[in-house]
């Protein structure tokens, strides 16, 4: 069943929601039902030019919605159904992330700020899919959490912790304190990012870039004592696959 504007939370704002249906989907896998939301940038020109190409069959690619930089929110796929757009990966023990997520697209190049209406309307739509699917905050992911290396999507720009202080996602703890670990220690930091859900890697370099790209933008060189810091209080407040997710 599609989702229409009477179905979608609207928080401070009333959400602009069309229907632009797209072909590129189908069930969920062994019956699985959404509890991550993974959100995307679309690293193309406009939205119009992104709704084209996830509602194209030729490219086997889509969302569950698109949201535009002046907030209007595009419905492509049913939330109940399965999209195309996480690829290879894995969140914990999920691989198929595709039949245990929602996707979001935000247009946006990749290189510019995400405007305030964008924003607003992405916390809005959050709001309405954890009403329907009791969806935790730590399982709001980005596409770089879920593929590191192959993917950097929502990027370095994207405001996380905006979406942390309204509890639709998560951050570290501002009591994290680096002082706790006086040096480096490769094996207990891959550990703490797979206790968190970074498990589509073991490779150091790649899961300490995905993890500054969140929770560090703009943070260089080898890993250090802040990273375990942050990592380790997340993999504490926040482990994965717990109640079976």
């Amino acid at each position: 069943m599609w989702m229409g504007p009477s179905t979608l939370y609207s928080g401070r704002t009333q959400l602009r929601l069309t229907t632009r249906p797209s072909p590129n989907y189908g069930p969920r896998r062994d019956g699985a039902k959404p509890d991550i939301v993974v959100i995307h940038y679309t690293a193309m020109a406009s939205a119009r030019t992104a709704a084209n190409t996830l509602c194209n069959p030729d490219t086997e690619v889509s969302a569950h919605y698109l949201i535009a930089e002046d907030g209007e929110v595009m419905s492509l796929v049913p939330e109940a159904m399965r999209a195309w757009h996480a690829g290879a990966g894995a969140w914990g023990n999920v691989t198929d992330v595709n039949s245990r997520s929602i996707g979001i697209e935000l247009a946006n190049t990749g290189f510019a700020p995400f405007a305030a209406a964008q924003m607003d309307a992405l916390a809005d739509v959050l709001r309405g899919i954890n009403a329907r699917w009791n969806i935790r905050p730590e399982r709001v992911i980005g596409h770089s959490d879920m593929a590191p290396g192959r993917k950097i999507d929502p990027g370095a720009r994207f405001d996380w912790r905006r979406l942390a202080l309204e509890s639709l996602s998560i951050w570290p703890s501002p009591s994290v304190d680096a002082h706790s670990w006086p040096k480096t220690d490769e094996a207990r930091f891959t550990a703490m990012m797979a206790a968190f859900g970074y498990t589509a890697t073991d490779d150091v370099e790649l899961l300490l870039k995905s993890l500054r790209l969140r929770f560090r933008p703009g943070a260089d060189g080898p890993l250090d004592a802040t990273d375990l810091a942050i990592i380790t209080d997340l993999a504490r407040r926040f482990p994965v696959d717990v109640n079976g997710a």
